[in-house]
């Protein structure tokens, strides 16, 4: 068995876990640094995947706790889409990425990991980012760790959004 280094796993593996929401649990917190938070609107906020598809997978998320558009108020959709396009300029322009996976889960049968909160997940992707090791070693390779991710897009964030 080939053995792959990810040492930054270890504390989600010996953190105790919460039985709350992961979305409302990270949205309630005040260090938006350890929470991967790069951003908060009004209604939505912006925050990196730990488990990514690739560098730069985050995740756009309204703070209202609701597992379907149909529960959103309008202001809280567009804050949603607007906050998503600007996820995919500063991912764009910062990481170079070449095109975006983007899209909802709605609901387990559609591949929700966490369908009780909506969320919207953009994706970075660049040309030849597919290799071998998916193929052959059911591995992903993310070559970038969370927080210098978090270092390079946060400041982004934080001057589009005026602050």
């Amino acid at each position: 068995m080939e053995r792959l280094w990810a040492p930054w796993r270890l504390e989600y593996i010996v953190e105790e876990k919460g039985s709350g929401c992961v979305f409302c649990t990270a949205a309630s917190t005040q260090d938006d640094a350890k929470s991967l938070i790069l951003h908060r609107g009004e209604t939505c906020f912006v925050i990196l995947n730990r488990y990514p598809y690739s560098n730069g997978h985050l995740m756009v998320v309204p703070f209202a706790h609701v597992a379907v558009m149909d529960d959103l108020r309008e202001a809280e959709l567009l804050e949603l889409m607007v906050m998503t396009r600007r996820a995919t300029q500063i991912v764009g322009r910062l990481m170079q990425a070449e095109g975006f996976n983007i899209g909802l889960n709605v609901g387990r049968v559609a591949g929700a990991g966490i369908e009780e909160h909506l969320h919207i997940h953009v994706v970075p992707r660049w040309s030849g980012d597919t290799n071998f090791m998916p193929v052959l070693g059911d591995t992903k390779v993310i070559p970038q760790s969370l927080q210098a991710c978090y270092d390079l897009l946060a400041p982004a964030f934080q001057e589009q959004a005026g602050r």
